[in-house]
């Protein structure tokens, strides 16, 4: 009897996890095209610097941080700086921090999860996760969880192929950046279809417009972040109140 309710559990835990993973999946899809056609081209620029097919798929695996990682290419080109190198990180990595605010709540009970989920945060993957609406029968934890993880996934393996392919096939990468940008707006568009309010969304664009104007382009990236946290933190209530 013992023995039949183990496997039992077991059962009933794997068609929770599959069912989010056929949630999750087609939710991923856009991810998988832009992140295949930046971290392949991330593992081709490797190859071009000198770099074993190893370096971008470790690098990709234990890093995750797409424009940390080009960044890294020179750092590991120039002389041995690491507090310059520290510096870089922090400053280009920074914006996870009002991530991991912004998550709090989300990630708060995930239990052995939870360590998943931080590892493998990225911007598409804190879109999906923060944004996303999750159908009431599927596991909010196992969805967030696929996403984390599938997200990771096609970056890293694109990261892999274009370090093995980089011999192969010539490309030149200038202006691969872009895929990212246009990902970001094309998620933009379509929580905004969804939403019967668009107080966030209005939030978020006029932030960003404005400290672009007072901070310029190079440096606009974090004040932004900073306003839309803030603003979102101080009109949580009227938002939710909206929202509903």
């Amino acid at each position: 009897m013992h023995t039949d309710a183990i496997e039992s559990t077991e059962s009933t835990g794997t068609r929770v996890a599959w069912k989010a993973f056929k949630e999750a999946f087609p939710v991923t899809l856009p991810i998988l095209a832009g992140f295949w056609f930046v971290a392949f081209a991330y593992g081709i620029y490797m190859h071009a610097e000198g770099f074993s097919f190893w370096y971008p798929f470790l690098m990709a695996a234990c890093i995750f941080g797409g424009s940390l990682e080009f960044v890294t290419v020179a750092m590991l080109l120039s002389p041995f700086a690491p507090f310059q190198a520290l510096m870089v990180a922090l400053m280009i990595q920074a914006r996870h921090f009002f991530y991991g605010i912004a998550m709090l709540e989300k990630y708060g009970h995930m239990g052995w999860k939870k360590p998943f989920l931080i590892f493998m945060m990225c911007d598409e993957t804190f879109a999906l996760n923060y944004a996303g609406s999750i159908p009431r029968s599927v596991d909010r934890g196992w969805y967030m969880l696929w996403i984390s993880v599938l997200n990771y996934l096609y970056w890293v393996s694109g990261a892999l192929l274009g370090g093995l392919l980089g011999n192969v096939i010539p490309w030149n990468i200038k202006g691969i950046g872009f895929v990212m940008t246009t990902m970001f707006v094309v998620i933009f568009l379509e929580q905004l279809m969804k939403e019967k309010q668009h107080i966030t969304a209005v939030i978020g664009a006029i932030s960003a417009v404005l400290c672009r104007i007072l901070f310029g382009a190079d440096n606009f990236l974090l004040p932004t972040m900073f306003l839309i946290l803030l603003l979102l933190t101080l009109g949580r209530k009227k938002i939710e109140r909206g929202l509903e």
